[in-house]
């Protein structure tokens, strides 16, 4: 058994929604793997699809069926153009969702970027015992969610709770 004070390297998903990126120019997937590897966790795999809700769900859904994917973060498609739909791809496959990370999220880009932050649609939950965070597609907001918010809840150091040291038990 891991000691509570000892880190624990989760493996993480990184999809990025984009119609108009590619993995040269995606710096907010860039961002997320480079994080993601620096803080200790191990990138599963990366990708990126246009903003299509089927593809989206067959990926992601593939992911959440792999017993190694321990979370997955999606940056893009959360806004309110007609091509934005990672809610509407995404919300369906959680088995639980967790309204406090979409409501803390526009919290703090509320202190960043004033009433703009109500047209974000982020969320985040849980399917299959697999953490899904979906984010803003900006750089900015990939940077406010990870540095305040997931960095700290993936860390199993952090206390009182975090969602690493739960996983284990989200199949009971």
């Amino acid at each position: 058994m891991t000691a509570r004070s000892d880190f624990i390297p989760l493996s993480v998903c990184v999809l990025t929604v984009s119609d108009s990126r590619s993995l040269d120019n995606d710096s907010s997937g860039d961002y997320l793997v480079q994080s993601l590897s620096a803080d200790g966790h191990r990138v599963a795999e990366r990708a990126l699809l246009p903003d299509d809700r089927y593809a989206m769900r067959a990926l992601v859904s593939k992911w959440i069926a792999d017993p190694a994917v321990d979370g997955i973060l999606v940056t893009g498609g959360t806004g309110f153009t007609g091509r934005d739909s990672t809610p509407e791809a995404l919300r369906p496959l959680l088995d639980k969702e967790m309204p406090g990370f979409g409501e803390l999220f526009r919290a703090i880009s509320f202190e960043e970027i004033g009433t703009s932050s109500l047209q974000s649609r982020a969320f985040a939950g849980l399917a299959n015992a697999t953490f899904v965070f979906a984010l803003p597609g900006s750089t900015s907001a990939c940077t406010t969610a990870w540095e305040k918010i997931i960095r700290q809840q993936l860390d199993a150091r952090t206390r009182p709770c975090n969602l690493a040291t739960i996983r284990p038990r989200l199949k009971e």
